[in-house]
């Protein structure tokens, strides 16, 4: 399975979700690889090159136009690749899509990250043309808690129809200082609330990708009758 985390807007924390992600499924027994498609920041390959214990998967780059050529070869090798993607680059975003089964968007939980979102979906209608299959899921990064925005960012999102995880992943000071080091959150702070929502999202990721089908129901839901 490819994953590209992926949000033609920028500050989101796709670096910090697709960092993570990696470590929790590698935790978990899976073979992981991740790639960093970002020709400008490489915020992925950064980070691993803080980490000063052993890895326990690779981070290659491959930021490129015709990535979603070159990575199926690289990929068949690993249980699960994670794509860091990169913001406003069209020609990249669109070869992410193309190589992924599943696009996991993280959005921060303000009106602008919400409009901004359209972007990002409009890319992922483009691709469906030539993958019908691909799936999509929003993921509230960076959520301030107990704040009305927070509560009301599943129902905004839902007017894409695209899933949004029941998950949240909070705003903490943990995830900035595991990133210096190079580290996942759950190697820092393995009974965290924070290692403890990472888990939870790789989790509803998973299921995401055997009932989708149910998840889009569900929106459907909302879309139809707002006030639950």
């Amino acid at each position: 399975m490819i994953l590209g985390v992926l949000n033609q807007k920028g500050g989101v924390g796709k670096t910090s979700l697709a960092t993570n992600l990696a470590h929790t499924y590698a935790t978990q027994g899976a073979r992981v690889l991740l790639v960093d498609a970002d020709p400008q920041s490489k915020s992925a390959t950064r980070w691993s090159s803080a980490r000063e214990i052993e890895q326990l998967f690779p981070v290659i780059g491959m930021a490129k136009p015709t990535l979603h050529k070159d990575l199926p070869a690289v990929a068949r090798n690993y249980d699960l690749t994670i794509i860091d993607g990169a913001p406003q680059l069209a020609e990249i975003g669109r070869s992410i899509l193309l190589a992924s089964d599943m696009i996991v968007i993280p959005v921060q939980p303000s009106p602008y990250d919400v409009w901004s979102a359209a972007d990002t979906v409009d890319l992922i209608r483009e691709a469906r043309v030539f993958k019908e299959n691909l799936k999509a899921v929003f993921v509230v990064n960076r959520k301030i808690a107990n704040t009305a925005i927070g509560r009301d960012v599943t129902e905004a999102l839902a007017q894409h129809e695209i899933p949004t995880l029941k998950t949240h992943l909070v705003q903490r000071v943990v995830y900035a200082e595991s990133a210096a080091q190079g580290l996942a959150v759950e190697e820092m702070e393995p009974d965290s609330q924070a290692a403890k929502e990472i888990r939870q999202v790789a989790s509803e990721i998973r299921r995401a990708g055997d009932n989708y089908e149910a998840m889009l129901a569900t929106v459907a839901d909302t879309i139809g009758n707002p006030d639950g």
